[in-house]
């Protein structure tokens, strides 16, 4: 089965096809240009290049969150509207475990972060050994000195990924816990991760409708918390 995977939850955008775990086409773009100019070209162009149409797809994915509230948003919208319009079913993944699959051939704690602002990161913590991966939290939002407590005196190999992963590092080393960055290639957040994580959603039967498709958010958008905080002090 080939899967259109769109990976939009960060500064970077991109877009794989692929077919049966293996990539036919991949495209990257980090290059600060908003998604909502780059995704759709890109998809358009990846297809044309692999000699492809939606017609001949199986499956449409997007990392579904958590990440950039915009970013994500965007990315779910465009695979909704594939999905609808090709009559296909879709899949909405964790971009944490997307992007811990890059690196389940490194043995060791893959600490994955996301910048979320305010001292934190989104994250969540995979074992990886002999090439497969374990879970070991849910998704969350987690302070850095948190996350450092939690993690001192682990015995593992730590390995930080993602576009907080250079955060996270500093913030570890600074704790005094030795933590190493993923290799420049695999350090951030990447649609092949993406179709790898659908290809196992489809294994097991749990795969979505368009209709059903959703973001997933980990905390409210500034927009909200900032409303709330003023109900709050008007309120008093």
């Amino acid at each position: 089965m080939k899967i259109l995977a769109l990976e939009t939850s960060a500064k970077a955008c991109s877009a794989t096809v692929t077919e049966d775990g293996q990539v036919l086409a991949s495209c990257y773009q980090n290059t600060g240009l908003t998604h909502s100019r780059t995704l759709m070209p890109m998809v358009e162009s990846l297809l044309k290049n692999a000699d492809l149409s939606v017609s001949d797809l199986g499956l449409i994915a997007v990392a579904a969150g958590p990440g950039s509230f915009t970013g994500i948003r965007i990315g779910v919208a465009a695979a909704k509207g594939l999905a609808f319009a090709a009559n296909l079913p879709a899949a909405g993944v964790s971009t944490l475990y997307a992007m811990a699959l890059g690196l389940r051939h490194m043995n060791g704690l893959i600490v994955c972060a996301m910048d979320a602002r305010r001292a934190q990161v989104y994250n969540a913590l995979f074992e990886a050994k002999d090439g497969k991966l374990t879970r070991l939290c849910e998704d969350r939002a987690i302070g850095l000195a948190d996350l450092a407590e939690e993690l001192r005196g682990d015995p593992r190999p730590l390995i930080a990924v993602g576009d907080g992963g250079a955060l996270c590092q500093r913030a570890l080393e600074e704790a005094g816990i030795s933590c190493a960055l993923a290799p420049a290639r695999l350090v951030h957040q990447h649609a092949v991760g993406v179709a790898l994580a659908a290809g196992e959603l489809a294994e097991t039967g749990a795969l979505t409708t368009a209709q059903n498709l959703s973001p997933v958010y980990l905390r409210p958008a500034q927009a909200e918390r900032l409303r709330d905080r003023i109900k709050k002090e008007n309120a008093t």
